[in-house]
């Protein structure tokens, strides 16, 4: 678990840095003690490289590192200075065609990673686990380098999630399990889970090695190959770990990793006719896209974890000076860019104006700055697309009347940073109400009654999460009945773990990641039926 003591602080690091990495900790991450986060040996944040060297930037095919076969680049940009990191191989259709064939042939029967014990494959998973957590330092350095997230944020949160993802799911790799059914008459049947085949994966830049860590683990537990592209925003970490995959001893072809654009490269996965499944994590749009090339070609399985507009909703009894930070914290955290960020929070009439105001002074002490500071807590937005995206619905949010507390201007004279921003006084059909922002802009919205927010909170095309904070738990338990959404957290924020399922309703995506569930997706489900001579009980 997360705590703001001695435990994770280094002794490598000012008094300053010290008291900075506890305020950080205590603020951000109260209910991230609860994710699965594991404590390293070692126990501190080291103080970080802020110039990480790029080892790979090239194709990861069939455990080979390979030149796009146009022989395009594309430049990934540091977000906090908006300059070049390098360039990477563009992957197109013709990479993504090569991809396939490996994975394809990696998965034809007899080959070694179908003859493979389940719990080899488990173990398989357990070194690459164990291969990042040796590299964990140097892999957060190169996340915030290519993301722009705090590096304190990097290594304390997302690489021990990462690690504890892929050991769960080493975990489950023997453990997946058919049945025997007593049907009636002289015959023995029974069901065998086996793999879907070859699996394209396409991941988001918002967490980038996180994302990877939830789509390889369960898809490599249960023996599938893989075809995975990232975003282009943030290639980097995921080359890295293809290299880790290589060292451990995966066999060729069963992780294949590029780097490229979404309408080239990831189109060419979505409707390619020899992929078995498609996962993909991002936005609605794009889930819309990726279901019709389904349809359009040969019908393979589909999930998609996709967009959100969660309802906060904070009742009048519950702690106050707690639901402030936590509402802060399921908005901000991240730079706002989580598809479940709790984007609208909706206060009751009689508490509202106090926590607007606590709202509002928290907002305006956000440090926010160079993520490989350790006094920052919030780094730059991803790239410009979005920096300008995020502005645009500043903008809206004044124009339609919103009422701009704190905020609301960019926060730094170079990179893709934004002031944290508050708006008062949000209607439901503004703009900043409706669509997802994905940023560092916080709006309230006021109501009475526990029936009025319930309808309010479910009128919206999403339904990824939701949350309620009361010290009365009937009212929780109405309200989570309520929503509509795959997550409800009760007096908490944002706490995830590999065990427990995560997914959406509605056009926030269809199946399930993470936990026993997370398997299925990845899993056909075989009925064998055998005549016998005599059935007995």
């Amino acid at each position: 678990m997360l705590s703001p003591d001695s435990s994770l602080l280094s002794p490598e690091l000012t008094s300053q840095q010290n008291r900075m990495i506890r305020t950080v900790i205590s603020r951000s991450f109260l209910d991230l003690n609860r994710l699965s986060v594991c404590r390293y040996s070692a126990a501190a944040v080291p103080a970080p490289n802020t110039q990480p060297e790029v080892h790979y930037n090239k194709l990861f095919i069939n455990n080979q590192w390979q030149n796009a076969a146009s022989g395009k680049t594309f430049p990934t940009i540091n977000p906090a200075t908006g300059e070049v990191i390098c360039q990477v191989a563009e992957a197109d259709e013709a990479d993504v065609n090569k991809a396939v064939k490996a994975a394809r042939d990696a998965f034809r029967l007899g080959s070694p990673w179908r003859r493979m014990d389940a719990s080899q494959r488990g173990l398989l998973l357990s070194r690459l686990a164990d291969a990042i957590e040796r590299d964990a330092a140097y892999l957060a350095e190169l996340e915030t380098l290519d993301n722009g997230k705090p590096y304190a944020i990097s290594y304390t949160v997302d690489l021990p999630n990462v690690i504890k993802c892929l050991r769960y799911y080493a975990g489950w790799a023997d453990k997946w399990e058919g049945k025997t059914i007593p049907i009636d008459g002289d015959y023995f049947c029974y069901t065998r889970h086996e793999p879907v085949g070859v699996c394209g994966q396409i991941i988001p830049w918002n967490f980038p090695l996180l994302m990877q860590a939830w789509k390889l683990g369960p898809a490599l537990a249960t023996g599938n190959t893989v075809v995975m592209k990232m975003a282009e925003q943030t290639p980097l970490t995921a080359l890295y770990v293809a290299s880790l995959i290589q060292e451990v001893g995966f066999p060729d072809g069963v992780v294949n990793i590029l780097p490229g654009m979404g309408p080239s490269a990831g189109a060419a996965i979505a409707r390619h006719m020899d992929v078995d499944k498609v996962a993909f994590t991002g936005s609605t749009e794009v889930g819309h896209l990726i279901q019709q090339a389904s349809g359009s070609s040969n019908l393979k399985k589909v999930t998609l974890e996709l967009g959100g507009k969660s309802p906060n909703i904070v009742l009048s009894d519950t702690d106050l000076p707690d639901a402030v930070e936590q509402s802060h914290f399921a908005l901000f955290f991240n730079q706002g860019q989580c598809c479940c960020a709790g984007s609208r929070t909706y206060v009751q009439a009689d508490i509202y104006d106090e926590f607007v105001e606590r709202s509002v002074e928290r907002a305006k002490k956000r440090v926010v700055g160079n993520p490989f500071d350790l006094n920052t807590e919030q780094g730059p937005q991803v790239d410009q697309e979005q920096f300008n995206k995020i502005l645009g619905y500043i903008s809206s949010g004044k124009r339609e009347g919103a009422r701009l507390m704190c905020g609301g201007g960019v926060a730094a004279d170079r990179g893709y940073f934004i002031q944290p921003t508050v708006f008062g006084d949000v209607q439901d059909n503004m703009t900043i109400a409706r669509e997802e922002i994905f940023g560092p802009v916080m709006q309230i919205l006021k109501f009475k009654t526990l029936e009025e927010v319930l309808e309010r909170a479910n009128d919206t095309k999403y339904g990824l999460a939701a949350a309620v904070f009361t010290k009365d738990i009937d009212k929780a338990h109405y309200l989570s009945n309520g929503l509509r959404a795959g997550t409800v957290w009760i007096n908490c924020y944002d706490v995830f773990g590999a065990q427990a399922p995560f997914g959406g309703y509605k056009a926030s995506g269809n199946g399930r990641e993470l936990g026993e569930y997370g398997l299925e997706n990845y899993t056909e489900v075989k009925t064998v039926t055998i005549k016998v001579p005599q059935k007995n009980s």
